[in-house]
């Protein structure tokens, strides 16, 4: 006879599936490491590379956790391994990895990440138990929705949820659930839908002002509807509504948003609702200052007599500054003049302002008078300070800032294991990753350590944290050797060598374009240091016989500056100024040979301010002003900015000095 044997509990084996225990042991060596592991160099770089490659592909191997152990990464080995399916991740898993890098940024990125996954769950329970304060408006109306689900729903409840509702932007779909609770419990009442269809008539969102109107009345329900088409296409039946402020609100949002597409049609209507709504001066003028804005951007004619009907009260610094423009289109120095006068004492101190100013007072002949702006103008070390300095046959103002560094300190940002793990990440190709802990380690950073960060980072060849970090106290604009940096130094000179360009102005671009990031990629796919398309450098390659290897060669620094610089060349060969290739080089020849036909022979500071496209006429200045701030770094002197504008190399150079104003 067979006796059966029961095993006691403390003896029982778990026999868990096979495709399990690779994770398993990776969670269990991960429980048992330091949660701050201490700084790498650059010696595990390949190694966490193919970590990181394999944990996204499901196949990391608790081998290579083993050997990347002391890693300052290794937070984020972990954090690829877990969220490539957090559907179905073991929430054990998950909670360890949160609490063992509490307070680190791949923590509170896991964190965002995993309360989704619970969300899409609908497991309300460890939502609540799992949840940190969250900015994401989903994440906030899961939590709202766990508690409702749950009985949990406090007193506040409602308020919470009443302050998602006010908004007047589109939210994601977990907050259908709670403002259906919401209006369940009594608490969305007409006066509350009302005032989300007026926010998102601000918005210009016909899609939300329908969602809001869900709930109202028949009747004002239809109304609100009619409101909502008229935003999407304005429509004669506006005359016939009731002659109240949210009717004169919706048509004046409706027209505004039309006018960006067919300012005449908006004009036209806007003439025949007015009257029939009472619409009053700020309404129309919110109509007319966009009509007026998509004319005059354009140079159409008409601009000047919209501008003049744009009231006073509707007009802010970018009208003000078309308003300016226009008149220069037209060469009406007087108008131009006219223009600057009504600009904001705040807006006429700008450089820019300052120098047209000076300029539109030398075209009306008042010479003497100007001088005094070119003086304060010329103070500045910008495009238009440069021009201002050439003009008064001045040194260039220049006064580089050399901040105290405190004993210890850079030795102590160093080991910040925030920042240990940004440079490190970055290293690796992780820029995402890497800003994620840099914004962390600047949290807890005095001003004095975030600049001792932004020269740690960039010894490391991460060059854009002196765009992005610098610049709270003023002086730090002056940290030159920061905010321009010298890489690829070689392969700079050597292609201008070989085709006669200006080293500084190929380094300017560099800087302009991709902050010396050799991986740069933009959206519209331009790529590398130069920030080059591959079929630009294609044709680049075919024509000069450079060397082009394909798209992803781009992010070799010596392919893109060769290739780069030789477009540059041809831009310089076509269009006989540098000023006219810096633009084309941005924007392209189809806008520059509209622009040239429009304004031709016009001074070359006067075309690049009447450049339509804001992008490319502020590149246009940036790249010149640049380009003097990279021959100094070079040569502690540099080319006169309105000789190098022209594409002029020789001559006298220009010296730089201090002024005492500007120290």
């Amino acid at each position: 006879m067979s006796r059966a044997f029961t095993i006691p509990s403390s003896q029982r084996r778990l026999r868990l599936p096979q495709a399990m225990l690779p994770g398993l042991l990776i969670c269990l060596l991960l429980a048992a490491l330091p949660a701050v592991a201490a700084p790498a160099g650059a010696e595990n770089d390949a190694a966490m590379k193919a970590a990181l490659a394999a944990a996204r592909g499901g196949q990391l191997a608790p081998g290579q956790v083993e050997a990347l152990r002391a890693d300052p990464r290794l937070p984020w080995l972990e954090f690829a391994r877990l969220s490539r399916d957090l559907d179905r991740a073991d929430a054990g898993q998950v909670r360890a990895f949160l609490q063992r890098y509490d307070g680190q940024a791949a923590a509170a990125s896991l964190r965002s990440l995993w309360l989704a996954a619970l969300s899409r769950r609908k497991d309300w329970s460890a939502l609540l138990a799992d949840w940190r304060p969250q900015d994401d408006a989903g994440l906030l109306c899961a939590r709202l929705d766990a508690l409702q689900s749950l009985g949990r729903a406090g007193p506040d409840w409602n308020a919470q949820a009443q302050a998602l509702w006010r908004q007047g932007k589109s939210l994601p779909d977990a907050c259908d659930p709670v403002f259906a609770a919401l209006a369940a419990r009594g608490a969305l009442d007409e006066a509350l839908r009302w005032e989300r269809f007026d926010l998102a008539v601000a918005e210009g969102d016909a899609a939300v002002m329908r969602t809001a109107a869900r709930g109202l009345p028949a009747a004002a329900q239809a109304l609100a509807a009619d409101y909502a088409a008229f935003v999407q296409a304005p429509h004669a039946r506006a005359a016939q509504w009731p002659r109240d402020a949210r009717s004169r609100r919706v048509a004046a949002a409706g027209l505004a948003r039309l006018a960006k597409t067919d300012p005449d049609g908006a004009e036209r209507q806007l003439a025949q609702l007015a009257p029939a709504l009472g619409m009053d001066e700020a309404e129309r003028g919110r109509v007319l200052y966009q009509i007026a804005l998509w004319t005059v951007a354009s140079y159409l004619p008409g601009s000047a007599r919209r501008l003049e009907a744009v009231p006073a009260s509707a007009y802010d610094e970018r009208l003000h500054e078309w308003r300016v423009r226009e008149a220069m289109a037209r060469g009406d120095w007087k108008a131009a003049l006219e223009a600057l006068r009504k600009m904001p004492a705040k807006q006429r101190e700008d450089s820019r302002w300052r120098w047209f100013e000076a300029r539109m007072l030398e075209k009306t002949g008042r010479a003497a008078e100007a001088q005094a702006l070119f003086r304060q103008t010329a103070a500045t070390p910008t495009f238009h300070g440069f021009l201002a300095a050439d003009r008064l046959r001045q040194p260039y103002a220049l006064c580089p800032w050399q901040p105290p560094e405190g004993s210890g300190l850079r030795a102590e940002v160093a080991r910040d294991p925030a920042l240990v793990r940004a440079l490190a990440l970055y290293r690796i190709d992780q820029p995402g990753w890497a800003v994620r802990e840099w914004s962390d380690a600047l949290s807890r950073f005095d001003d004095a350590r975030r600049r001792t960060a932004v020269a740690l980072a960039q010894e490391q060849g991460w060059f854009d944290r002196a765009v992005f970090s610098l610049g709270k106290p003023p002086e730090e604009q002056r940290l030159y050797a920061l905010r321009f940096p010298l890489h690829h130094d070689a392969d700079i000179r050597a292609a201008a060598r070989r085709h006669d360009l200006d080293p500084a102005w190929i380094a300017a671009e560099i800087r302009a374009e991709s902050v010396f990031n050799p991986a740069a990629r933009s959206p519209a796919n331009a790529r590398g240091l130069m920030q080059l398309l591959p079929g630009t450098a294609a044709g680049v390659s075919r024509r000069t016989g450079l060397a082009y290897a394909g798209a992803d060669s781009l992010y070799d620094a010596s392919t893109n500056i060769a290739l780069g610089s030789a477009y540059l060349r041809e831009m310089e060969d076509k269009y006989g100024a540098t000023y006219v290739a810096i633009a084309a080089y941005n924007a392209g020849p189809t806008p520059v040979a509209r622009w040239q036909s429009q304004r031709p022979g016009f001074d070359p500071d006067i075309w690049i301010e009447t450049i339509s496209y804001k992008e490319t006429r502020d590149y246009v200045a940036r790249v010149l002003a640049f380009s003097v701030i990279y021959d100094w770094r070079l040569n502690g002197d540099a080319l006169p900015v309105g000789e190098r504008l022209l594409g002029r190399t020789g001559g006298a150079r220009k010296a730089f000095a201090c002024p005492a104003a500007a120290q």
